[in-house]
């Protein structure tokens, strides 16, 4: 079995292999895959077998482009064990290579219906930008454009012609109170004529200058007709053709039974996303399934160039997402012993609350890290409801902002509701000031700046953010070092906007400080815990308008 890679059993005990199967949406990769992780990473930094283009060899052509890649630890019947590999998608057009198992569908089997389908849907393509490109539509185009260009400035002027005879008509009605009665009736009866008159010139008018170009303006129409209807057509084709391939992907459980793409994501209530059932996990337990070995545990990393929009560097390890893979895995490991989902489970629920200052109208509070601001999903223990015991008779949301679970630092807590609207407007104004202290996963170059990158949620991996500048919103950080040392930076944030992950997206993504934030689970590496903190604040007293200013001392 050409694609099952043994493992040197020798170098780690078996006594460490996992008794369960890791959550594959989050998880720590254990000894045995980093062990497969390392064999696979040699093969991809040695082998002249692939000719994707990675963007890590100056030697490479074509587009630069990184790539998942997976592995599968697992056992085969006789009990030896090894590791399957598997990548994502596809390496410049080609599904098979010998070393990592086949894709669950062979999109690019030569003899099967999907190149050749392709090939139509290429040459209506091909028909569709020849139309587009076509001198004499191009020129009709254009000739039609500039035509009513000039109409629209004509009849602007004529227009305006006519709104002031319309003024000079209604200065005389205000007028007309003086005339006789015979007097009065005929000069509405003029009036009436010529509001009449200059309505049907206007009319006409129009008319004469569309007429002037229809005959080019209809020869332009056949063939944006043609367009429209190739472009039907292609539409028509591709969504068959997405079909025919949905129904060709069917994904096996432990028990060798089988569900297709639509009644996985039927169940789920969710539209099949693109590329579903391409990504490496499902490959790999597919794989598995099918030739009988046992899933132990597995691991997922990024190899090659960094994305541009969610953070993706070379060679750090990456959870399955979950907008594609989900569903699918979720339903091949209903009858695998898989790890609960830990962000399910309350880290540390004895962890305080210190007050750092209260008064009728408000409490300044330190918030520990891995303690959500409000409740979760199944975690309930939060700020929030702490907070609602603490104090039972205060009034309002309580909270005037929050903080990621995995954040330590200042929050502010209004007791009213007037105090509450007071200091969210200060927020809204961008009065008040705050400053996050952070410890950096490497040196920065250089010693302060700013950083405005738009953010949004990534729709494949909540609630993970990426960089967007479509969708996303307006994200500005200013930041300063404190200090380079021991091979990494502590470091001041000034967020001048409050999006979520702002400051972990700002300090990871490569257009940013391209340095992750110590303890990072997902923009960098899991430590034992997430070293920023919201260390320092300033603003007004909602009551008596002073100005508060809180300090804290760094907590790492």
């Amino acid at each position: 079995m050409s694609y099952f890679h043994p493992l040197n059993s020798a170098a780690i005990s078996k006594e460490s292999l996992p008794k369960v199967f890791p959550y594959p949406f989050y998880y720590k990769p254990d000894d045995w895959a980093k062990q497969a992780v390392t064999d696979l990473q040699n093969y991809l930094e040695n082998t002249t077998d692939l000719a994707h283009n990675f963007g890590i060899n100056s030697n490479k052509n074509g587009i630069v482009s990184g790539k998942m890649f997976g592995v599968l630890i697992v056992k085969n019947q006789q009990g030896e064990l090894g590791y399957l590999a598997a990548f994502s998608g596809n390496l410049l057009h080609e599904n098979k290579t010998h070393f990592f198992v086949p894709p669950v569908v062979d999109l690019f089997d030569p003899n099967g219906f999907y190149l050749k389908e392709k090939e139509n849907l290429l040459a209506l393509a091909k028909e569709i930008e020849a139309i587009k490109n076509n001198d004499k539509f191009q020129a009709l185009q254009n000739e039609v454009t500039a035509h009513y260009k000039r109409t629209d400035a004509l009849l602007g002027i004529e227009k305006e012609k006519l709104d002031k005879r319309k003024k000079a008509r209604k200065t005389l009605k205000k007028k007309a109170h003086l005339l006789d009665v015979e007097a009065l009736k005929k000069l509405q009866e003029a009036l009436a004529r010529e509001n009449q008159n200059d309505t049907f010139y206007y009319r006409e008018l129009s008319a004469y200058y569309t007429m002037q170009i229809a005959s080019k303006e209809q020869a332009m129409n056949v063939f944006k007709e043609q367009l429209k209807a190739l472009k039907k057509q292609l539409k028509a084709q591709s969504n068959v053709l997405g079909k025919r391939i949905e129904a060709q992907f069917q994904f096996l459980d432990a028990k060798q039974e089988k569900k297709s793409l639509e009644q996985i994501f039927t169940a789920w209530e969710r539209a099949i996303p693109a590329g579903a059932g391409e990504c490496a996990a499902p490959k790999l337990l597919q794989y598995a399934f099918l030739n009988k070995l046992e899933p132990l545990t597995m691991a997922e990393f990024w190899w090659g160039e960094p994305t541009h929009t969610t953070i993706r560097k070379h060679k750090h390890y990456y959870p399955a997402c979950r907008g594609k893979c989900e569903p699918i895995l979720t339903y091949m490991l209903q009858n695998t012993n898989v790890a609960e989902n830990p962000l399910l489970q309350d880290p540390k629920p004895e962890r305080a609350i210190e007050i750092i200052y209260e008064d009728d109208a408000i409490a300044v509070l330190n918030k520990p890290a891995e303690l959500l601001s409000v409740p979760g999903k199944t975690i309930t223990d939060s700020v929030l409801t702490r907070m609602k015991k603490r104090y039972p008779d205060a009034t309002g949301p309580l909270l005037v902002h929050r903080l990621d679970m995995a954040t330590s630092g200042i929050l502010l807590l209004a007791k009213n509701e007037a105090a509450h609207k007071e200091l969210q407007a200060q927020f809204i104004r961008r009065t008040i000031k705050k400053r996050y202290v952070a410890l950096l996963d490497g040196e920065v170059r250089k010693d302060k700046g700013t950083i405005d990158l738009p953010l949004r949620v990534d729709l494949d991996n909540r609630p993970k953010q990426m960089v967007c500048y479509e969708y996303g919103k307006n994200a500005l950080t200013q930041w300063k070092l404190i200090e380079r040392k021991n091979g990494k930076s502590k470091v001041f944030f000034y967020p001048i906007t409050g999006r979520t992950h702002q400051l972990r997206v700002h300090a990871a993504h490569d257009l940013g400080l391209n340095i992750p934030i110590v303890g990072d689970d997902l923009y960098g590496k899991a430590s034992n815990r997430l070293y920023l903190q919201a260390q320092y604040i300033i603003f007004k007293h909602p009551v008596t308008n002073k100005k508060m200013h809180f300090k804290l001392k760094p907590d790492f």
